[in-house]
């Protein structure tokens, strides 16, 4: 016996309570708390060589995810500060936010929506780049990757 939830949405939070008649025993009852999180964010660390084409999975372990069927985009971020760089809608071609000076020209949407940098610069070490996926209104799913910059 088992209780299958659609389309969750936060309003769905709570608990959830079984029961059933068993014989000879009686009634048997479990209960199960169940908490729906708005946001899910995974963390990574990539390391890549200076001048080098740095190349970020959007959503690394969720490769079997056809994500072009969802509103995405990425971030940069530093110091708690956060830049769009690049909005995809799906069904639509990439828009890309070229205001910012340190990555105007160097970032491509690549195969299944990873993010391209290319050349690598020294000033990218340590930023964070995340990808926000729009699963359903109430739902975003996040990866976000330390990046760390080696010079040769």
């Amino acid at each position: 016996w088992a209780l299958h939830l659609k389309n969750v949405t936060m309003s769905l939070s709570g608990q959830y309570e079984c029961t059933f008649a068993t014989y000879p025993y009686g009634t048997k009852a479990a209960k199960i708390q169940l908490i729906v999180k708005a946001e899910e964010e995974r963390h990574y660390l990539k390391k890549v060589w200076l001048n080098e084409t740095l190349e970020i999975p959007c959503l690394e372990d969720m490769t079997s995810e056809n994500l072009s069927t969802y509103p995405l985009k990425w971030l940069v971020g530093e110091d708690g500060r956060r830049e769009e760089l690049v909005t995809k809608e799906p069904s639509c071609p990439a828009v890309y936010r070229n205001s910012s000076m340190l990555y105007g020209q160097r970032v491509l949407l690549g195969l299944n929506n990873a993010l391209k940098v290319f050349p690598t610069k020294i000033t990218d070490d340590g930023r964070v780049f995340s990808c926000h996926v729009l699963y359903h209104p109430e739902r975003v799913q996040k990866s976000s990757t330390t990046v760390r910059v080696f010079g040769k």
